[in-house]
Parts: structure tokens; sequence; C-alpha cells
């Protein structure tokens, strides 16, 4: 798995790119109240549903391409749920949307994303890089916390003003989780050799 992402790490930090701007766009429209420097909501809905598809194929790719060691399910389930709510946004503008769709597929992004933190600082711990291991384990519990707010979220267990866009403001800050812990991640694969290709341990 950790060999598949460390070939692939230039896609991976394309996704995080990708996370970032997305990012961006929401806490724009959460403060204006609606898009600035788009010229309609539904434009800019649809922009996030390109930039999302295009991250989801990211990831995906970065999960299955090279994978002569083993494909990493992981990511491209997380590739899968973002590409799902890409579709749903670039597609489905003119539909009524519910936001427990939205919030049940940003669930299974932040559970994939979580485990697969944990799974690879349980790796980079065994390999004596400690440090490594458990940043990225508090990586995993933060999205498991991004998971259960987005579920209270959808099922109306945490009640939203509609006037201050609360929706726009978690999706934001999820996103910008996210590229931030996948750029790390990103940097730590490329800088060092972690952990080593030759493992057979860590060959699945």
């Amino acid at each position: 798995m950790i060999r598949t992402l460390r070939n692939n790490w230039w896609l991976l930090a394309m996704a995080g790119l990708l996370d970032a701007i997305i990012s961006a766009i929401y806490f724009i429209m959460q403060e204006t109240n609606g898009p600035v420097a788009f010229h309609s909501w539904n434009t800019t809905v649809e922009l996030l549903g390109k930039l999302a598809l295009a991250a989801g194929a990211c990831s995906i790719a970065a999960g299955v391409w090279r994978s002569a060691a083993g494909p990493c399910w992981l990511l491209v389930l997380n590739g899968l749920g973002l590409g799902a709510l890409g579709l749903i946004q670039y597609q489905f503008t003119h539909r009524p949307i519910s936001f427990l769709t939205i919030a049940l597929l940003v669930v299974l992004m932040a559970v994939s994303l979580g485990l697969l933190d944990l799974a690879i600082a349980r790796a980079w711990r065994r390999e004596r890089h400690p440090a490594d291991g458990w940043l990225l384990a508090l990586a995993g519990a933060a999205s498991a916390g991004f998971a259960l707010v987005f579920l209270a979220l959808g099922l109306r267990w945490i009640r939203m003003d509609p006037r201050s866009h609360p929706d726009l403001l978690w999706l934001g800050c999820y996103f910008g989780f996210t590229a931030i812990c996948t750029l790390w991640l990103t940097l730590r694969l490329h800088s060092h050799g972690l952990p080593p290709l030759g493992n057979p341990r860590f060959a699945h």
C-alpha cells in the first residue's frame, strides 16, 4: 500500500492542491452569502463539482496506478466518494439535493482517509519514525471527528441556521484539513523512503 503511494506521490499532491482550491471556494461562498467572483451560484457549484471530480480521479489513480505491490483500496474508496460528490454537484445543480446525501459522502471520505492515516501511522511507528506516525494518527482521529460532525449535521442532530451557511463553513474546514494532511503526507512520502520498499510486511 505505502509503496503504491510513494510511486504515485505526485497524483496525491494534485489531489491535495485541488482540495485546497475547493476549500477556498467554500469559504468565499460562506463569507459573502453567495458568489462574488463567479457569475452565479449554480456556476460556482458546477465548478466545485468539476474540481471534486478531478480530485477524485487523482485519488483513485494514486491508489491503483503502478500498484504491483497492491492497490490502496482506502484511497480508492475516498476517491470514489469525492467523485460521487463532484458528479452530484456538476450534474444535478438545478435539482434539490438533500444535505444528508452530501454529508454521508463526506462521512465516507473522512472515514476512509482516517483509516488510511492510521494504517500508515502504525507502519511508520514500526519503522522507528514515531513523530511522523503520531502526527498521522492524530490526523486520522481528526478525520473521524469530521465524520461524526457531518453525520450529526446530515441527520439534523445539530441545527443549522440557513442564513449563516454552516454547511459551507464545515465543508470548507473539511477540505482545508484534508488538503493540509494530504500535502504533508505527500512531502513525507517523497522526502524519505518510509517504509523501505523491500520490506515484505508492507507489500500489501
